[in-house]
């Protein structure tokens, strides 16, 4: 009995040791599992470029409230152009021609451009397909001299930052080649500047949220459709992504909060000094996989 007495401290003491290293595991996983959970920081990502059609929209609306499209869309006979092997040949390589002479150009003339080109290939990038046929487009079409340079105030500076802490070495550096850095000086001198935003909701007449599916996806289609189109009226432009500036460019052209900017277009006509830099595309065989 007095042994025991005496062993009894001592059992306590390794039951409080074990107690302690199985709390201490369980932590350590249930740590270790939130860890796993979280995606790696990465300071280049730009929120407005995140898709957010798997974020649910506020319970408001419930899973299966109606969204306000046509219940009974009529469909009518669809009639579509046929043509020869021979044209079709002849045709798709004569687009391919032209679209294959499209390049990245930074050097942009000041040299007015009809405006009903531009309200032309946006009519164009308009015929886009979208999920549910939502639409989620918005092209904000800036020719005013005061807000061309606002946009480029905002942009140079944060893509200094961009380019000097966000961005990374790596990434600088393949940029190198291009010669490309935070001045921007086509967003003063093109004529007009494009700026595509995706709807990531939209509204219905009450005022409720309506959720617009794909609509990075269906906004990226359209942007494809704008440079196509671009291209085929003789005008050019360099596909700009500026990082963070799409909150302060949004406010600047009192866009909606539902609107996230995705691509911001200088276009115009080249300077008659403009160079690009000589880069040759993927081959077919490097790019088509065919079953």
């Amino acid at each position: 009995m007095a042994l025991f007495s005496s062993l009894t401290p001592i059992f306590i003491a390794i039951i409080c040791v074990l107690i302690g290293v199985i709390m201490k595991k369980t932590n350590g996983e249930k740590e270790k599992g939130d860890t796993k959970s979280k995606h790696p920081s990465r300071p280049w990502v730009d929120e407005d470029l995140k898709d957010g059609t798997d974020h649910p929209l506020e319970e408001e609306e419930g899973e299966e409230e109606w969204q306000g499209l046509e219940e009974n869309v009529a469909h009518v006979p669809f009639s579509g152009e046929r043509y020869s092997e021979a044209e079709m040949i002849k045709r798709s390589q004569t687009f391919y021609e032209l679209l294959n002479k499209r390049r990245s150009v930074r050097f942009l003339s000041d040299e007015p451009v009809p405006r009903e080109v531009i309200d032309n290939v946006i009519r164009t990038a308009g015929t886009s397909p979208s999920g549910a046929h939502t639409e989620p487009w918005t092209f904000v079409v800036v020719q005013d001299p005061y807000l061309k340079h606002k946009i480029r105030e905002i942009v140079e500076e944060e893509e200094e930052i961009n380019y000097k802490k966000r961005m990374g070495d790596r990434w600088v550096n393949d940029l190198k080649r291009l010669r490309t850095n935070w001045i921007k000086e086509y967003l003063d001198t093109a004529p007009y500047l494009i700026l595509i935003f995706k709807q990531v909701y939209g509204r219905l007449p009450n005022g409720k949220k309506k959720t617009h599916y794909y609509n990075e996806i269906s906004v990226s289609i359209a942007c494809g459709i704008l440079l196509a189109a671009l291209q085929n009226a003789g005008l050019y432009t360099v596909t700009s992504t500026p990082l963070n500036c799409g909150p302060q460019l949004r406010v600047l052209l009192q866009r909606p909060a539902n609107e996230k900017l995705l691509l911001l277009l200088p276009v115009g006509y080249p300077k008659k000094d403009a160079t690009v830099p000589a880069l040759t595309r993927k081959p077919l065989e490097d790019i088509m996989v065919v079953m």
